[in-house]
């Protein structure tokens, strides 16, 4: 029986599939609304129901059959602790004198500074593991100064303390790179003075290269904090920053250069700029105002005026007559709408016209101190990235459900997207576009066959061979469904199971595959009814395209007219031959394409974790810890 690129042909499959289910033969949408949901109403245990005699098996329910597959939980974040720095192999050892030592000259400078190391020998200073080596490990090599010139900080050193006091702008703490400037004092003594500066040189170095560190790869370690986050290191050779810092004026340019080098990072910077230096709101509108056209509220005229503050030039040009003329009517006149459905839209909603709790929200529901916190966190997590995020790319932002390809500082398409349920929830990562798939294969992933699906086949072992799914053994041979065992292997099911390409297939018609120990990847879905809703966590954790067409064509360098035409000749796969990045993002405070910022919820309550880890390691560098 052929299925690929074959309507007809799935109609045996579809009928046998609501058969087993105990219905009358129903249409390919029906169909997968049975088996992934959406006409019918589903037990909390997950998209396939066990039938009702094992329901009491279930865990929570008494009895066996408690197999699961558990999906990632967040930790407790641990910062690395700080060390003190070991200073004695640097420290001068005392020789006895021979002759030859009275021949040598050492060079000035180099004496200096071996002379003044003994100033370190009681010296306490705390450093991160990784920085208190790279200082021992630079002075051994390089036994000089790199901050002082004679008897004071040189210029380097005031650049260097200028930069670290910026930080905030950067969204860091000041607090974590401050180092005490020696005073110009004529009290002390030349071997007081020396100690203090030998010292001032170590704290500085350590500060900087703490600076550099921050700046380039974050704070915290992402991959501590979750199995939902998932980063490579991003390498910095600590003593090869101060070997550059040594032999260069421009500190402020080579420190500042560690940063992300991106215009959503500097957007970020600017909107942090603005909230500090802004008022805290001083309009409040009711977050749980709920109004229709026709309907009036005194809580509108304030919405209408957070509107037309924020007219950007088109909107302005659309709207702002009427803004005017009606910005103080507590009526929700009909000319309004248009007005309301255009900024609801721009949130990313689906533009009802009907003024809610979300609507609000988007306007005037997040405070000052939110935004900037937000604003704090999107930088931080930024700095996971890499600095240059390429072009072309595809951007996907979980918290406004949304995915973007981007060329050459251009938005080509942007299209809404369902992402996983919070059990379910989508990872964080980035990886490289490899491929397109036409009418694909769904390899059911492990957790859906033992969370979902092995209630079911315990009492229906054929039911998978019924409804269009296909189970090989470990050696890749098939078998039937009804051949196996399935209550006999707990959670390890030696099995794999694939659902044949087909109008009720979960992937839809094509799916866009990046490598990733996630399996999460861009696909389409039968169930288009979910891109309608303007919170759209649905999914097992991939990524759902309501526009896959047009973001195969995207990535493919190709006409969603050829995507159609590929489409019609069943299962196929064609490789991605150009470098596109794809980022599974997660920022609840994003730079439109104009730098605009805009904020989204924290649906996983991300945020509030990472605020977190970033106190355990504040935590950890306070000096009275």
């Amino acid at each position: 029986m052929k299925i690929l690129g074959n309507k007809k042909a799935v109609m045996p499959i579809a009928i046998a599939a609501a058969l087993a289910f105990g219905q009358q033969p129903a249409s390919a949408q029906g169909l997968f609304d049975m088996l992934f949901g959406g006409g019918i109403r589903r037990s909390p245990q997950g998209e396939f129901p066990p039938p009702p005699k094992l329901r009491k098996m279930l865990p929570g329910a008494g009895g066996g059959g408690s197999a699961r597959i558990s999906s990632p939980t967040y930790n407790t974040y641990r910062a690395d602790k700080l060390v003190r720095v070991d200073f004695k192999s640097l420290l001068p050892v005392p020789q006895p004198a021979t002759a030859q030592d009275a021949a040598f000259v050492p060079s000035v400078t180099g004496s200096v500074f071996r002379d003044a190391l003994a100033g370190l020998s009681d010296y306490e200073l705390f450093a991160e593991p990784d920085i208190a080596k790279a200082l021992i490990a630079y002075y051994s090599a390089n036994p000089d100064f790199v901050w002082v010139t004679g008897d004071a900080p040189n210029s380097r050193a005031q650049d260097a303390v200028r930069v670290l006091g910026e930080a905030a702008s950067y969204g860091l703490t000041p607090a974590d790179y401050s180092v005490d400037v020696p005073a110009t004092t004529a009290s002390a003594t030349p071997e007081e003075r020396t100690k203090e500066l030998v010292r001032f040189e170590m704290a500085l170095s350590a500060r900087v290269l703490r600076y550099a560190h921050d700046a380039q790869s974050g704070r915290v370690d992402p991959n501590r904090m979750t199995g939902y986050y998932d980063f490579p290191a991003k390498p910095l050779d600590l003593e090869g920053v101060l070997k550059t810092l040594a032999h260069t004026q421009e500190v402020r340019t080579y420190l500042e250069s560690r940063h992300p080098q991106n215009p959503e990072y500097q957007a970020l910077r600017v909107e942090l700029e603005s909230l500090q230096a802004s008022e805290e709101n001083e309009i409040v509108v009711d977050p749980a105002l709920l109004l229709k056209p026709g309907e009036s509220s005194p809580e509108l005229p304030k919405l209408l005026t957070l509107i037309a503050r924020n007219l950007d030039d088109e909107m302005g040009g659309d709207y702002g007559e009427v803004l005017a003329r009606l910005g103080k009517s507590e009526i929700y006149d009909p000319e309004l709408v248009p007005v309301i459905k255009a900024v609801q839209q721009r949130a990313g909603m689906k533009g009802d016209g009907v003024i809610g709790p979300r609507t609000v929200a988007s306007l005037a529901g997040t405070s000052k101190a939110d935004k900037i916190g937000k604003v704090r966190v999107a930088l931080e997590e930024l700095r996971w990235l890499p600095s240059d995020l390429g072009s072309p790319r595809v951007f996907i932002n979980q918290p406004a459900f949304t995915a973007s390809y981007i060329d050459n500082g251009e938005e080509k398409l942007k299209t809404r997207v369902v992402i996983g349920k919070v059990t379910n929830q989508t990872a964080f990562f980035y990886n490289q576009i490899k491929q397109v798939d036409f009418h694909p294969y769904w390899g059911v992933p492990q957790s859906i066959i033992v969370n979902e699906m092995l209630p079911r086949l315990r009492s229906d072992p054929g039911y998978l061979d019924r409804a269009g799914y296909e189970v090989t053994d470990s050696s890749g041979r098939q078998i039937p469904s009804a051949a196996v065992d399935w209550g006999a292997y707990g959670a390890k099911i030696p099995y794999s199971v694939r659902q044949q390409p087909s109008e009720a297939n979960a992937l839809g018609e094509l799916k866009i595959l990046f490598p990733n120990k996630h399996a999460i990847y861009m696909h389409d879905t039968p169930q288009k009814s979910f891109f309608e809703r303007d919170v759209r966590a649905l999914s097992h954790g991939c990524i759902r395209l309501q526009d896959p067409r047009g973001m195969a064509a995207a990535v493919l360098g190709t006409s969603v007219d050829d995507i159609a035409e590929k489409l019609k000749h069943g299962h196929s796969t064609e490789n991605v031959t150009r470098v596109i990045p794809v980022y599974v993002a997660y920022f609840t405070a994003w730079p439109d394409m104009s730098g605009k910022v805009e904020y989204f919820d924290d649906v996983y309550d991300r945020d509030s974790k990472l605020m977190q880890a970033l106190d355990a390691t504040e935590a950890v560098r306070t000096p009275s810890s």
